[in-house]
Protein backbone atom coordinates (compact mmCIF):
# COMPACT_ATOMS: atom_id res chain seq x y z
CA UNK A 1 0.00 0.00 0.00
CA UNK A 2 3.13 2.31 0.99
CA UNK A 3 4.13 2.09 -2.97
CA UNK A 4 0.69 2.57 -4.21
CA UNK A 5 0.49 5.76 -2.03
CA UNK A 6 3.37 7.46 -2.77
CA UNK A 7 2.93 6.98 -6.93
CA UNK A 8 -0.41 8.13 -6.47
CA UNK A 9 0.60 11.35 -4.70
CA UNK A 10 3.54 11.48 -7.38
CA UNK A 11 0.82 11.72 -9.76
CA UNK A 12 -2.35 13.26 -8.00
CA UNK A 13 -1.24 15.00 -5.09
CA UNK A 14 2.32 16.46 -5.63
CA UNK A 15 1.47 20.01 -3.88
CA UNK A 16 1.35 17.65 -0.50
CA UNK A 17 5.57 17.74 -1.36
CA UNK A 18 5.99 20.99 -1.53
CA UNK A 19 4.80 22.60 1.55
CA UNK A 20 3.49 21.94 5.06
CA UNK A 21 -0.17 20.53 5.08
CA UNK A 22 -2.40 19.99 8.35
CA UNK A 23 -3.36 16.28 8.84
CA UNK A 24 -6.98 15.83 10.75
CA UNK A 25 -6.35 12.74 13.05
CA UNK A 26 -8.96 11.57 14.85
CA UNK A 27 -7.26 8.15 16.88
CA UNK A 28 -9.32 5.97 14.29
CA UNK A 29 -7.31 3.55 11.59
CA UNK A 30 -7.85 5.73 8.81
CA UNK A 31 -6.45 8.82 9.96
CA UNK A 32 -3.65 6.87 11.58
CA UNK A 33 -2.84 4.95 9.03
CA UNK A 34 -2.61 8.39 6.98
CA UNK A 35 0.29 9.84 9.28
CA UNK A 36 2.35 6.72 9.18
CA UNK A 37 2.06 6.93 5.24
CA UNK A 38 2.66 10.89 5.27
CA UNK A 39 5.61 10.00 7.68
CA UNK A 40 7.16 7.03 5.61
CA UNK A 41 7.28 9.22 2.72
CA UNK A 42 9.08 12.21 4.64
CA UNK A 43 6.22 14.49 3.87
CA UNK A 44 5.71 17.59 6.37
CA UNK A 45 2.99 17.82 7.97
CA UNK A 46 1.79 18.78 11.93
CA UNK A 47 -1.42 16.81 12.89
CA UNK A 48 -4.50 18.50 14.36
CA UNK A 49 -6.75 16.54 16.32
CA UNK A 50 -10.40 17.34 17.94
CA UNK A 51 -11.57 16.42 21.39
CA UNK A 52 -15.13 16.50 21.19
CA UNK A 53 -15.80 15.62 24.42
CA UNK A 54 -18.74 13.34 23.80
CA UNK A 55 -17.72 9.65 25.01
CA UNK A 56 -15.73 11.25 28.61
CA UNK A 57 -12.66 8.65 29.00
CA UNK A 58 -12.81 7.40 25.87
CA UNK A 59 -12.12 10.48 24.59
CA UNK A 60 -9.75 11.41 26.23
CA UNK A 61 -7.97 8.44 25.33
CA UNK A 62 -8.01 9.44 21.82
CA UNK A 63 -6.47 12.31 22.83
CA UNK A 64 -3.46 10.61 24.42
CA UNK A 65 -3.03 7.94 21.44
CA UNK A 66 -2.92 10.82 18.94
CA UNK A 67 -0.43 12.63 21.42
CA UNK A 68 1.43 9.80 21.76
CA UNK A 69 1.66 9.21 17.77
CA UNK A 70 2.62 12.89 17.10
CA UNK A 71 5.79 11.98 19.53
CA UNK A 72 6.57 9.08 17.26
CA UNK A 73 6.33 9.97 14.47
CA UNK A 74 8.59 13.52 15.43
CA UNK A 75 5.46 15.68 13.85
CA UNK A 76 3.80 18.68 15.52
CA UNK A 77 0.71 18.36 17.19
CA UNK A 78 -2.20 20.68 17.63
CA UNK A 79 -5.25 19.79 20.11
CA UNK A 80 -8.08 21.50 21.18
CA UNK A 81 -11.35 20.45 22.97
CA UNK A 82 -15.13 21.62 22.73
CA UNK A 83 -18.26 21.60 24.24
CA UNK A 84 -19.96 19.93 21.44
CA UNK A 85 -23.40 19.95 23.34
CA UNK A 86 -22.86 23.63 24.63
CA UNK A 87 -22.55 24.28 20.41
CA UNK A 88 -25.34 22.28 19.92
CA UNK A 89 -28.27 24.22 21.94
CA UNK A 90 -26.74 27.44 21.30
CA UNK A 91 -26.88 26.95 17.25
CA UNK A 92 -29.78 24.86 17.22
CA UNK A 93 -28.00 21.99 14.98
CA UNK A 94 -27.54 18.15 15.53
CA UNK A 95 -24.27 16.54 16.37
CA UNK A 96 -23.16 15.69 13.14
CA UNK A 97 -23.90 19.21 12.08
CA UNK A 98 -21.96 20.83 15.08
CA UNK A 99 -19.20 18.46 15.70
CA UNK A 100 -18.16 19.31 11.47
CA UNK A 101 -18.20 22.70 11.99
CA UNK A 102 -16.44 23.05 15.30
CA UNK A 103 -13.91 20.96 13.98
CA UNK A 104 -13.44 22.78 10.29
CA UNK A 105 -13.73 26.31 11.84
CA UNK A 106 -10.62 25.17 13.96
CA UNK A 107 -9.11 23.69 11.18
CA UNK A 108 -9.21 27.30 9.20
CA UNK A 109 -7.62 29.16 12.32
CA UNK A 110 -4.83 26.84 12.71
CA UNK A 111 -3.77 26.91 8.64
CA UNK A 112 -4.56 31.00 8.54
CA UNK A 113 -2.54 31.71 11.87
CA UNK A 114 0.62 29.69 10.54
CA UNK A 115 0.12 30.27 6.95
CA UNK A 116 -0.59 26.55 5.94
CA UNK A 117 -2.50 26.08 2.26
CA UNK A 118 -3.42 22.66 2.69
CA UNK A 119 -6.07 20.29 5.11
CA UNK A 120 -5.71 16.50 4.50
CA UNK A 121 -8.03 14.55 5.83
CA UNK A 122 -8.16 10.33 5.37
CA UNK A 123 -11.59 10.07 3.58
CA UNK A 124 -11.38 6.17 1.70
CA UNK A 125 -13.33 4.63 -0.95
CA UNK A 126 -15.85 3.37 1.00
CA UNK A 127 -16.72 6.51 2.54
CA UNK A 128 -17.16 7.80 -0.81
CA UNK A 129 -19.52 5.58 -1.25
CA UNK A 130 -21.54 5.55 1.57
CA UNK A 131 -22.10 9.55 0.79
CA UNK A 132 -23.32 8.38 -2.56
CA UNK A 133 -25.82 6.11 -1.26
CA UNK A 134 -26.95 8.83 1.14
CA UNK A 135 -27.21 11.53 -1.34
CA UNK A 136 -29.15 8.60 -3.93
CA UNK A 137 -31.71 7.91 -0.86
CA UNK A 138 -32.40 11.68 -0.43
CA UNK A 139 -32.85 12.58 -4.56
CA UNK A 140 -29.60 14.30 -5.72
CA UNK A 141 -28.18 15.69 -9.36
CA UNK A 142 -24.84 14.22 -10.88
CA UNK A 143 -23.12 16.39 -8.26
CA UNK A 144 -24.39 14.35 -5.16
CA UNK A 145 -23.55 11.10 -7.58
CA UNK A 146 -19.82 12.11 -7.85
CA UNK A 147 -19.04 11.47 -4.01
CA UNK A 148 -16.15 12.67 -2.40
CA UNK A 149 -14.03 15.28 -4.20
CA UNK A 150 -10.51 14.43 -3.79
CA UNK A 151 -9.73 18.38 -4.02
CA UNK A 152 -11.35 21.44 -2.96
CA UNK A 153 -8.98 24.77 -2.72
CA UNK A 154 -7.95 24.15 0.70
CA UNK A 155 -8.62 20.37 1.67
CA UNK A 156 -6.83 17.25 0.19
CA UNK A 157 -7.82 13.76 0.52
CA UNK A 158 -5.39 11.08 -0.88
CA UNK A 159 -7.13 7.38 0.62
CA UNK A 160 -10.01 7.83 -1.71
CA UNK A 161 -8.60 5.09 -3.77
CA UNK A 162 -7.90 3.20 -1.45
CA UNK A 163 -10.87 1.15 0.69
CA UNK A 164 -11.35 0.19 4.16
CA UNK A 165 -10.55 -2.87 3.96
CA UNK A 166 -6.51 -2.55 2.34
CA UNK A 167 -6.38 0.87 5.34
CA UNK A 168 -7.11 -2.49 8.03
CA UNK A 169 -5.13 -4.88 6.26
CA UNK A 170 -1.93 -1.96 6.19
CA UNK A 171 -2.36 -1.06 10.11
CA UNK A 172 -2.55 -4.67 11.29
CA UNK A 173 0.71 -5.82 9.34
CA UNK A 174 2.68 -2.95 10.79
CA UNK A 175 1.27 -3.35 14.21
CA UNK A 176 0.37 0.03 14.10
CA UNK A 177 -2.36 1.20 16.93
CA UNK A 178 -5.63 3.11 17.05
CA UNK A 179 -8.88 3.55 18.33
CA UNK A 180 -12.11 2.18 17.87
CA UNK A 181 -14.99 4.85 18.21
CA UNK A 182 -18.34 2.93 19.59
CA UNK A 183 -20.64 5.44 18.10
CA UNK A 184 -19.76 4.33 14.54
CA UNK A 185 -21.20 1.26 15.27
CA UNK A 186 -24.93 2.56 15.97
CA UNK A 187 -26.63 2.01 12.77
CA UNK A 188 -29.47 5.19 14.18
CA UNK A 189 -26.88 6.94 12.19
CA UNK A 190 -27.82 6.77 8.73
CA UNK A 191 -24.40 6.24 7.52
CA UNK A 192 -23.66 3.82 9.82
CA UNK A 193 -26.42 1.81 8.62
CA UNK A 194 -25.78 1.99 5.19
CA UNK A 195 -22.39 1.26 6.33
CA UNK A 196 -22.76 -2.14 8.11
CA UNK A 197 -26.12 -3.43 7.04
CA UNK A 198 -26.53 -2.08 2.85
CA UNK A 199 -22.71 -2.10 1.87
CA UNK A 200 -22.06 -5.83 3.24
CA UNK A 201 -25.00 -7.14 0.63
CA UNK A 202 -24.14 -4.94 -2.19
CA UNK A 203 -20.78 -6.38 -1.64
CA UNK A 204 -21.87 -9.71 -1.20
CA UNK A 205 -24.00 -9.36 -4.89
CA UNK A 206 -21.11 -8.58 -6.48
CA UNK A 207 -16.86 -8.93 -4.87
CA UNK A 208 -15.80 -6.18 -7.00
CA UNK A 209 -19.20 -3.71 -6.24
CA UNK A 210 -16.47 -1.56 -4.52
CA UNK A 211 -14.05 -1.71 -7.56
CA UNK A 212 -16.65 -0.97 -10.14
CA UNK A 213 -18.35 2.17 -8.49
CA UNK A 214 -14.87 3.99 -8.53
CA UNK A 215 -14.84 3.30 -11.98
CA UNK A 216 -18.61 4.99 -12.19
CA UNK A 217 -17.49 7.93 -10.12
CA UNK A 218 -14.67 8.35 -12.37
CA UNK A 219 -16.36 8.04 -15.78
CA UNK A 220 -20.04 10.59 -13.53
CA UNK A 221 -16.77 13.05 -12.77
CA UNK A 222 -15.34 13.56 -16.82
CA UNK A 223 -19.17 13.93 -17.59
CA UNK A 224 -19.39 16.26 -14.87
CA UNK A 225 -16.62 18.53 -15.80
CA UNK A 226 -18.51 18.28 -19.57
CA UNK A 227 -21.33 19.81 -18.23
CA UNK A 228 -19.39 22.31 -16.12
CA UNK A 229 -17.25 23.38 -19.33
CA UNK A 230 -20.54 24.07 -21.04
CA UNK A 231 -22.20 26.12 -18.32
CA UNK A 232 -19.56 27.87 -17.82
CA UNK A 233 -18.93 28.90 -21.76
CA UNK A 234 -22.72 29.58 -21.70
CA UNK A 235 -22.73 31.80 -18.52
CA UNK A 236 -19.97 34.05 -20.68
CA UNK A 237 -22.57 34.25 -23.42
CA UNK A 238 -25.75 35.37 -21.57
CA UNK A 239 -24.60 36.89 -18.35
CA UNK A 240 -23.25 40.27 -17.94
CA UNK A 241 -21.74 42.41 -15.13
CA UNK A 242 -21.77 45.83 -14.00
CA UNK A 243 -21.09 47.05 -10.91
CA UNK A 244 -21.35 43.83 -8.55
CA UNK A 245 -24.85 43.61 -10.32
CA UNK A 246 -25.32 40.27 -12.90
CA UNK A 247 -27.96 40.70 -15.23
CA UNK A 248 -29.27 37.98 -17.86
CA UNK A 249 -32.11 38.33 -20.42
CA UNK A 250 -35.83 36.47 -19.60
CA UNK A 251 -35.68 35.77 -23.08
CA UNK A 252 -32.05 33.60 -23.39
CA UNK A 253 -32.98 31.65 -20.58
CA UNK A 254 -36.25 30.50 -21.86
CA UNK A 255 -34.11 29.69 -25.16
CA UNK A 256 -32.66 26.98 -23.11
CA UNK A 257 -34.01 23.33 -22.30
CA UNK A 258 -34.69 22.03 -19.91
CA UNK A 259 -34.91 25.49 -18.59
CA UNK A 260 -35.17 24.41 -14.83
CA UNK A 261 -32.15 22.60 -15.35
CA UNK A 262 -29.53 25.29 -16.31
CA UNK A 263 -31.12 27.58 -14.12
CA UNK A 264 -30.14 25.44 -11.36
CA UNK A 265 -26.55 25.39 -12.46
CA UNK A 266 -26.75 28.76 -13.57
CA UNK A 267 -27.60 30.00 -9.89
CA UNK A 268 -26.98 27.12 -7.47
CA UNK A 269 -23.63 28.85 -6.12
CA UNK A 270 -25.16 31.48 -4.69
CA UNK A 271 -27.27 29.45 -2.06
CA UNK A 272 -30.69 29.31 -4.07
CA UNK A 273 -32.77 26.50 -3.75
CA UNK A 274 -36.02 27.24 -4.35
CA UNK A 275 -36.01 26.50 -8.02
CA UNK A 276 -39.77 26.81 -9.14
CA UNK A 277 -39.71 30.16 -7.39
CA UNK A 278 -36.76 31.12 -9.73
CA UNK A 279 -38.50 29.70 -12.96
CA UNK A 280 -41.64 31.33 -12.09
CA UNK A 281 -39.31 34.48 -12.25
CA UNK A 282 -39.27 34.22 -15.50
CA UNK A 283 -42.90 34.94 -16.03
CA UNK A 284 -43.59 37.26 -13.23
CA UNK A 285 -44.31 41.02 -12.90
CA UNK A 286 -41.18 43.46 -12.74
CA UNK A 287 -39.85 43.52 -9.15
CA UNK A 288 -40.89 39.99 -8.30
CA UNK A 289 -37.58 38.53 -6.08
CA UNK A 290 -36.20 35.32 -4.76
CA UNK A 291 -34.02 35.42 -2.12
CA UNK A 292 -31.29 33.44 -0.70
CA UNK A 293 -29.22 33.84 2.45
CA UNK A 294 -26.66 35.48 0.16
CA UNK A 295 -28.39 37.07 -2.76
CA UNK A 296 -31.18 38.57 -4.50
CA UNK A 297 -32.41 37.77 -7.96
CA UNK A 298 -35.06 40.23 -9.00
CA UNK A 299 -37.45 40.38 -12.20
CA UNK A 300 -36.13 43.38 -14.15
CA UNK A 301 -38.61 43.78 -17.06
CA UNK A 302 -36.93 41.81 -20.19
CA UNK A 303 -33.66 40.98 -17.38
CA UNK A 304 -33.15 38.58 -14.24
CA UNK A 305 -30.55 40.66 -12.01
CA UNK A 306 -28.31 39.11 -9.45
CA UNK A 307 -26.93 41.12 -6.48
CA UNK A 308 -25.10 40.22 -3.20
CA UNK A 309 -27.04 40.71 -0.64
CA UNK A 310 -26.09 43.79 1.73
CA UNK A 311 -27.69 45.74 4.87
CA UNK A 312 -29.88 48.26 3.67
CA UNK A 313 -27.87 51.74 4.19
CA UNK A 314 -30.11 54.27 6.45
CA UNK A 315 -27.23 56.06 7.22
CA UNK A 316 -26.95 59.97 6.56
CA UNK A 317 -23.60 61.81 6.97
CA UNK A 318 -23.38 65.77 6.82
CA UNK A 319 -20.98 67.69 4.61
CA UNK A 320 -19.95 70.87 6.95
CA UNK A 321 -19.80 74.50 5.44
CA UNK A 322 -16.22 74.96 4.08
CA UNK A 323 -15.73 70.93 3.76
CA UNK A 324 -13.97 70.22 0.84
CA UNK A 325 -14.55 66.49 0.01
CA UNK A 326 -16.50 63.67 1.28
CA UNK A 327 -15.06 59.78 1.26
CA UNK A 328 -17.57 58.08 2.85
CA UNK A 329 -19.69 55.27 0.98
CA UNK A 330 -19.34 58.04 -2.07
CA UNK A 331 -16.61 60.37 -3.25
CA UNK A 332 -17.43 63.89 -3.39
CA UNK A 333 -15.29 67.04 -4.34
CA UNK A 334 -16.38 71.15 -3.20
CA UNK A 335 -14.69 73.85 -4.95
CA UNK A 336 -15.75 77.41 -4.71
CA UNK A 337 -14.89 78.52 -8.17
CA UNK A 338 -15.03 82.03 -10.07
CA UNK A 339 -17.27 80.67 -13.23
CA UNK A 340 -18.73 77.71 -14.84
CA UNK A 341 -16.31 75.61 -16.36
CA UNK A 342 -16.50 71.87 -17.41
CA UNK A 343 -19.84 70.08 -17.03
CA UNK A 344 -21.25 66.84 -17.12
CA UNK A 345 -23.00 63.95 -15.15
CA UNK A 346 -20.75 64.14 -12.24
CA UNK A 347 -19.89 67.79 -12.23
CA UNK A 348 -22.71 70.32 -10.85
CA UNK A 349 -22.74 74.08 -10.39
CA UNK A 350 -24.85 75.61 -7.89
CA UNK A 351 -25.35 78.88 -5.69
CA UNK A 352 -23.32 78.56 -3.03
CA UNK A 353 -26.17 81.31 -1.18
CA UNK A 354 -29.17 79.03 -1.66
CA UNK A 355 -27.81 76.21 0.37
CA UNK A 356 -28.83 75.51 3.80
CA UNK A 357 -25.69 73.59 5.54
CA UNK A 358 -24.94 71.12 7.08
CA UNK A 359 -25.91 69.46 3.37
CA UNK A 360 -26.85 65.57 3.80
CA UNK A 361 -25.81 62.90 1.20
CA UNK A 362 -28.73 60.06 2.00
CA UNK A 363 -30.99 57.32 0.41
CA UNK A 364 -34.35 57.76 -1.36
CA UNK A 365 -37.01 58.05 0.94
CA UNK A 366 -40.77 58.08 0.42
CA UNK A 367 -42.46 61.24 -0.70
CA UNK A 368 -39.07 62.44 -1.93
CA UNK A 369 -39.30 64.98 -4.85
CA UNK A 370 -36.96 67.73 -6.81
CA UNK A 371 -37.69 70.10 -9.49
CA UNK A 372 -35.16 68.78 -12.36
CA UNK A 373 -32.81 71.27 -13.69
CA UNK A 374 -34.23 73.33 -17.02
CA UNK A 375 -37.86 72.27 -15.60
CA UNK A 376 -40.65 74.59 -13.89
CA UNK A 377 -42.14 71.93 -12.51
CA UNK A 378 -41.33 69.50 -9.74
CA UNK A 379 -41.00 65.64 -9.79
CA UNK A 380 -41.32 62.63 -7.43
CA UNK A 381 -37.69 61.45 -7.50
CA UNK A 382 -39.47 57.71 -7.83
CA UNK A 383 -41.04 58.98 -10.50
CA UNK A 384 -37.80 60.12 -12.21
CA UNK A 385 -36.38 56.59 -11.67
CA UNK A 386 -38.79 55.45 -12.91
CA UNK A 387 -38.21 57.29 -16.70
CA UNK A 388 -34.95 56.46 -16.43
CA UNK A 389 -35.73 53.00 -16.65
CA UNK A 390 -33.56 52.22 -13.26
CA UNK A 391 -34.03 48.57 -11.81
CA UNK A 392 -34.97 48.27 -8.23
CA UNK A 393 -31.32 47.59 -7.20
CA UNK A 394 -30.19 50.78 -9.05
CA UNK A 395 -32.52 52.95 -7.17
CA UNK A 396 -31.64 51.68 -3.93
CA UNK A 397 -28.18 52.54 -4.10
CA UNK A 398 -28.78 55.73 -5.44
CA UNK A 399 -27.54 58.88 -3.06
CA UNK A 400 -29.10 62.46 -2.84
CA UNK A 401 -27.30 65.20 -1.89
CA UNK A 402 -29.49 67.19 0.30
CA UNK A 403 -29.89 71.18 1.88
CA UNK A 404 -32.37 70.46 4.59
CA UNK A 405 -35.31 68.71 3.25
CA UNK A 406 -34.85 69.57 -0.36
CA UNK A 407 -32.77 67.51 -3.20
CA UNK A 408 -30.10 69.86 -4.46
CA UNK A 409 -28.58 66.38 -6.64
CA UNK A 410 -29.74 62.74 -7.79
CA UNK A 411 -25.86 62.59 -7.73
CA UNK A 412 -24.42 61.40 -10.87
CA UNK A 413 -28.00 62.25 -12.32
CA UNK A 414 -29.83 65.48 -12.57
CA UNK A 415 -29.67 68.65 -10.30
CA UNK A 416 -32.19 70.31 -8.88
CA UNK A 417 -33.38 73.77 -10.99
CA UNK A 418 -33.72 76.01 -7.46
CA UNK A 419 -30.23 75.83 -6.72
CA UNK A 420 -29.08 76.95 -10.72
CA UNK A 421 -26.18 79.39 -11.02
CA UNK A 422 -28.67 83.11 -11.86
CA UNK A 423 -26.93 86.57 -13.05
CA UNK A 424 -27.84 87.10 -9.70
CA UNK A 425 -25.37 84.62 -8.21
CA UNK A 426 -22.18 85.73 -5.94
CA UNK A 427 -20.55 82.97 -4.96
CA UNK A 428 -20.47 79.12 -7.13
CA UNK A 429 -19.81 76.21 -5.86
CA UNK A 430 -18.46 73.46 -7.95
CA UNK A 431 -19.19 69.77 -6.97
CA UNK A 432 -17.66 67.11 -8.22
CA UNK A 433 -18.69 63.04 -8.03
CA UNK A 434 -15.26 61.08 -7.92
Amino acid sequence: MLENFTNHIDLHFPHLKEGKFILACSGGVDSVVLAHLCASYKLDFSIAHCNFKLRGAESDKDEDLVRELAKDLGTEIFVTSFDTHGYMAQHKTNLQIAARELRYNWFSQIMAIHNIKTLVTAHHADDSLETFLINLSRGTGIEGLTGIPSHTNTISRPLLQFSRAEIKTYAETNAIHWREDASNENTKYLRNNIRHNIIPKLKELNPNFLENFLKTQEYLGQTQEISNYHIVQLRKQLFSKVDKIEKVKVASLLALNPTKAYLFHFFREYGFTQWDDIYGLLSANSGKEVHSNTHRLLKDRDFLLLKPKALKNSEVFNIEEGQEAVSEHISLKFNTVKAIGETSSKIIYVDKETLKYPLTVRKCQKGDYFYPLGMSGKKKISKYFKDEKMDIFAKENQWLLCSGNNTVWIIGKRADDRYKITDRTKEILKITLE
